[in-house]
C-alpha cells in the first residue's frame, strides 16, 4: 500500500467521521491512522466503532493524555515506517485540509519526482478562508521570519498539510526532533531541506474549521519564534549527509 493520512486527534468528534469518510471515498486508495490522546469526548470510541466498516483501511494508536501534536506525528511516521508505507501525509482532523488536495500531493511525490510535496497557503496570494486578518498577518509573517532565519525558499514553512516519502522520514533522526507544537512542523521541513530532499509547494486553500475547537495559542507560536533560532544554530553542528 502506498498511501498513509496520520491524523492527530483530540475532542474531534464532530469531525472525525466525516473526515474519515472522505479520505477513504478518493479516486486514490489512502489508509488513514488516527493518533488520538485520550479524547474524553469519544472521539477514540467513534473510530474503533468505524473500523468496523473500514476493515484494513482505518486504523488507531490511541496515547493517554495529551502529548502535543509533534509526538503524535513522530508515532504515527514510526508506526507507518514499520509497516512500510511508501507516502505518509499530515493532515488535520477538521477540514482546514481539503481532502482532495491529497491525491495533489501524491501526485507530486508519486509522479513528479518530489520527495516531499507541502499543501501551501501562500504560494500563490494568501489562500486562507474564515481566519481573522489578524491570524492571517500573523502566520504570514511567521513564514517570512522562518525564511529569513533559516532561508529556506518555503513559502508556508508553519502548514501542516504535507506528504513525505518514506525515505525523507527513514533520513531524518526522528527521535532527534526536539519540538512539539507549532515549531515542529518548521523542523521537519528544515531537517528535510538541509537533507537536499526535493521539495515542492503545492497550492490549496485552507479554511478555518467550523466545528469543534482550535488548539492554537498563544504558547505554541512562542515556541516558534524562539525555536527557529535554536534550530539555526543547532544546523550549524549537525551532519545532513545521506
Amino acid at each position: 500500500m502506498d498511501n498513509l493520512v496520520i491524523i492527530p486527534t483530540y475532542n474531534e468528534i464532530e469531525n472525525i467521521e466525516a473526515i474519515i469518510r472522505k479520505v477513504l471515498s478518493l479516486q486514490e486508495p489512502f489508509h488513514v491512522l488516527i493518533v488520538d490522546d485520550g479524547s474524553p469526548d469519544g472521539t477514540g470510541s467513534k473510530v474503533k466503532e468505524l473500523q468496523e466498516e473500514f476493515k484494513g483501511q482505518l486504523f488507531i494508536e490511541e496515547r493517554e493524555g495529551k502529548l502535543g501534536l509533534g509526538t503524535a506525528y513522530i508515532h504515527g511516521f514510526n508506526w507507518a515506517l514499520e509497516r512500510n508505507y511508501n507516502y505518509i501525509y499530515e493532515m488535520d482532523a477538521d477540514f482546514s485540509h481539503n481532502p482532495e488536495d491529497l491525491v495533489r500531493l501524491y501526485h507530486a511525490c508519486k509522479h513528479d519526482g518530489y520527495e516531499v510535496a507541502i499543501g501551501s497557503r501562500y504560494i500563490k496570494g494568501v489562500n486562507v478562508v474564515n481566519w481573522p486578518m489578524g491570524r492571517v498577518l500573523m502566520s504570514y509573517f511567521a513564514g517570512v521570519y522562518v525564511r529569513f532565519i533559516t532561508r529556506m525558499p518555503i513559502m508556508d514553512p508553519t502548514g501542516g498539510f504535507i506528504c513525505y516519502s518514506k525515505h525523507v522520514l527513514q533520513t531524518i533522526p526522528l527521535s532527534k526532533i526536539a519540538f512539539v507544537g507549532y515549531a515542529f512542523q518548521i523542523e521537519m521541513k528544515f531537517n528535510a531541506f538541509l537533507y537536499k530532499f526535493r521539495i515542492i509547494e503545492v497550492p490549496i486553500i485552507f479554511t478555518d474549521r467550523t466545528k469543534g475547537v482550535s488548539k492554537m495559542s498563544s504558547k505554541i507560536f512562542r515556541e516558534a519564534i524562539f525555536g527557529v533560532i535554536i534550530m539555526k544554530i543547532w544546523s550549524f553542528f549537525k551532519d545532513f549527509k545521506r
